[in-house]
């Protein structure tokens, strides 16, 4: 299974693929920075993230969507709450697709959920940068 992630853990059931670190991947280096802002399309002002205890998946263009949408549902199964994040036009559309992958595995166990999407601002490399924020929880 060729799954390329930040945080391996994340996504237990894939064996991740080490190459050498993408955008996406130095996303989570600089854990050290102020806490990540959160903005409505249009709105000018940032406002701080609400902080779930959900589980924060990192998905990358390369990333595998049924590979992420299985470690979707395996958090939501466990937590009830997963926060997906994605860099790029083509990590977005990776993590789309496996959201909407994920929803076709948990229905099969009558668990259904949805998808609030939201900006977040993170910083890689002493760079600010918006990423894609989509909390995928139960309904």
């Amino acid at each position: 299974m060729g799954l390329d992630t930040y945080e391996p853990e994340a996504f237990e059931p894939a064996t991740p693929i080490r190459t050498t670190p993408s955008q996406e991947e130095r996303m989570t280096t600089n854990t050290t920075q102020a806490a990540p802002l959160a903005r409505a399309v249009g709105d000018p002002t940032p406002q701080p993230v609400v902080r779930h205890s959900a589980e924060v998946l990192k998905v990358s263009t390369r990333s595998r969507p049924s590979a992420v949408a299985g470690a979707i549902a395996g958090v939501i199964r466990d937590t009830g709450m997963a926060e997906v994040q994605s860099i790029g036009a083509g990590a977005t559309n990776q993590a789309i697709k496996a959201v909407a992958i994920a929803r076709s595995y948990l229905s099969e166990e009558s668990i259904d959920i949805v998808c609030i999407p939201s900006f977040i601002d993170v910083a890689i490399d002493d760079e600010e940068r918006t990423a894609i924020r989509l909390l995928v929880e139960r309904r």
